[in-house]
């Protein structure tokens, strides 16, 4: 197919379903907002919740393999084309796609009702459905981001897992759930070492600010993906040992350099470009927090797991979600009043879910104030980038 014919056939599409990332961005935004709001209320008791996993089960598992597998799949699916040179999936195999997840993120709320395996099927479906997708172009344009489909192959392996503990055919009953945990940090690792000094390369340097760029991947970078590699090995497989709880804060400090190393301050005037960077500080922050909780008990091991889920995955999706709609829809990439809302409101949600067991405020006011905070970033970018996503730009704007 020629350039211009490939052209005109998008063109013809729908815009919703011109890339899956349009709709699975908007979608699994709103379905953290849900989540969220479902949770505080089912944790305060104002509701029972239709789902045969345990309420914190339910709510670990849909923001982890729900919200981050929508963000996960929309990404790629934004991506690979650029990867491959491939023309995008566009039509009705996005809808199909898209439906599948609905169908999955349904079937879990309410597996009371339909039967849990039923729902487990569809939720690793769609993860084998994206590593289909995902493998056949990757490999038929000889593309050298394969290791990226066996990250995919065992995250499926892990939302089967959770789903197993769930129905209690596994010994441990969270094992499933950290091991998706730390596939997605490693992801965010490797791929925030790779875009973060390298966006902030290009923006200090497009301002004539050539001293003092930031130091790009080399030996020391290696080092410290092999650190948190096994730090969180083992913290999948030996939670209570005190030599993982060391190595989980050796690479909660190496991530901490890392990150100096980017010279993020230098880019504070751009914050689609400095909040990669506050986003990626929450993972040396969580490291350092979750080893100390297995050393020190004093530190809660929530406060931990919400400076990582709440803090670097959901601060960190959203950064990337606001730039790649800005720049697959053909908008500028800059930072209105609206995006840097949204990035200020998840982060001090996160700080604010984070600190809430050390706070003299009331427990449960402090939850649903953060619940408020971080849930206004999600409502705030379904408003915004939804409608960007799922509309045509005006003349002009493109």
């Amino acid at each position: 197919m020629t350039e211009n014919a490939e052209r005109d056939r998008v063109a013809e599409t729908p815009t919703a379903l011109q890339g899956s990332f349009r709709l699975l961005f908007t979608g699994g935004a709103l379905w953290a907002l849900v989540v969220v709001a479902l949770w505080v209320g089912a944790l305060d008791g104002a509701w029972t919740l239709p789902t045969a996993m345990e309420p914190l089960a339910w709510h670990q598992h849909e923001m982890l393999f729900g919200y981050l597998g929508a963000v996960i799949a929309g990404f790629l699916s934004a991506a690979i084309p650029n990867w491959t040179g491939r023309p995008a999936v566009t039509g009705w195999p996005v809808a199909a796609f898209v439906g599948l997840w609905v169908a999955a993120r349904l079937a879990v709320l309410f597996s009371a009702i339909v039967p849990p395996l039923f729902g487990a099927a569809l939720d690793v479906g769609f993860l084998l459905a994206l590593l289909g997708y995902a493998a056949r172009q990757i490999f038929a344009a000889g593309n050298r981001n394969k290791p990226i489909l066996i990250v995919l192959l065992l995250f499926a392996a892990a939302c089967g897992l959770d789903h197993a503990a769930a129905m209690g055919m596994t010994a441990d009953p969270a094992i499933g759930m950290r091991a998706g945990f730390a596939l997605v940090l490693m992801l965010i690792a490797i791929i925030g070492g790779r875009i973060i000094p390298a966006f902030t390369h290009n923006w200090l340097t497009k301002h004539g600010r050539t001293d003092g760029l930031p130091t790009m991947a080399n030996r020391f970078d290696h080092a410290v993906l092999a650190v948190t590699a096994i730090a969180l090995a083992g913290w999948v497989f030996a939670l209570a040992a005190h030599p993982v709880a060391w190595l989980l804060l050796c690479a909660g400090a190496l991530h901490a350099v890392r990150l100096t190393r980017w010279a993020g301050l230098r880019a504070v005037a751009d914050p689609l470009v400095f909040v990669l960077h506050v986003a990626y500080a929450w993972l040396p922050a969580g490291l350092l927090l979750l080893g100390a909780a297995t050393l020190w008990p004093i530190v809660p091991v929530s406060s931990a797991m919400h400076a990582l889920g709440a803090g670097v995955m959901a601060a960190m999706t959203l950064a990337v979600m606001t730039r790649a709609t800005r720049g697959h829809t053909g908008r500028p990439l800059e930072a209105d009043g609206a995006t840097i809302a949204i990035y200020v409101l998840v982060n001090l949600g996160a700080l604010l879910r984070v600190a809430a067991p050390l706070l003299p405020l009331d427990y449960m006011l402090s939850i649903r104030l953060a619940g408020g905070l971080w849930g206004g970033a999600f409502l705030l970018f379904v408003l915004v980038y939804g409608r960007m996503a799922l509309r045509r730009p005006a003349k002009g704007q493109a």
